[in-house]
């Protein structure tokens, strides 16, 4: 499991069963006051049948993460899509 802190939230990186497949997904938890964590989808549009690609999606999208606005959404890099858009070199 992967973690980052930000000002006044930590941000962790997981997968999510849902039936046989897999979500990726950033749980951002507040620091040091009342609240809930909230979870936050990344590859939205994609599952994963494995547990283990579906954490390393998630930790991809955690590093991207630029900033965290004051409610603890996650800013992402204008046109950021979680995926690799880029064809694999030969």
């Amino acid at each position: 499991m992967t973690e980052r802190f930000f000002d006044h939230y930590a941000v962790r990186a997981t997968a999510i069963a849902e039936g046989s497949r897999y979500s990726a997904c950033v749980v951002v938890s507040p620091l040091g006051c009342a609240g809930f964590p909230v979870y936050f989808a990344v590859c939205e549009n994609r599952s994963f049948r494995d547990r283990d690609l579906a954490e390393a999606a998630a930790a991809k999208a955690l590093d991207a993460i630029e900033s965290l606005e004051d409610d603890g959404t996650p800013v992402f890099p204008e046109g950021y899509t979680g995926f690799d858009d880029e064809p694999p070199a030969p």
